[in-house]
């Protein structure tokens, strides 16, 4: 069974040591619904993906995976068009608060194959289970 669909709790507490190590220069991003403000993704952003979210309006990520811009729709159609940027107070992460275009958000697929609408779609029980929402 993939991570993606698992309802084991195997979080990765080492996900931060390795962005480090790649000297990627990016800050952590949340990218938010602007109507309803579900959390749809956390990713990173650099200064490229900054620009290029500001100049195209969709929102762009940097895959610390894959050292490369990431633009959010590309392959998939489901683009996230920016309504808002905002600035935490520290100026060391971003909000970006979008409008998806498309079928979900998430790169992760549901049952049906449909992408999910948010990459928050399971929550955390008691026994340590994850639960799908």
């Amino acid at each position: 069974m993939s991570l993606e669909n698992s309802t084991l709790l195997e979080l990765d507490f080492t996900k931060l040591e390795r962005v480090g190590a790649t000297l990627s220069q990016c800050i952590p991003l949340v990218i938010q619904d602007f109507n309803t403000r579900q959390v749809l993704i956390v990713g990173y952003v650099n200064e490229i993906a900054l620009e290029h979210t500001r100049n195209t309006g969709y929102a762009t990520l940097w895959s610390t995976t894959r050292g490369e811009l990431w633009e959010k729709g590309a392959t998939s159609g489901d683009r996230l068009k920016v309504n808002e940027i905002w600035v935490n107070c520290e100026q060391n992460s971003l909000l970006y608060l979008v409008t998806p275009e498309g079928k979900g958000a998430c790169h992760a697929k549901d049952e049906n194959g449909q992408s999910r609408v948010s990459c928050f779609y399971r929550h955390l029980g008691e026994d340590d289970t994850l639960y799908f929402a």
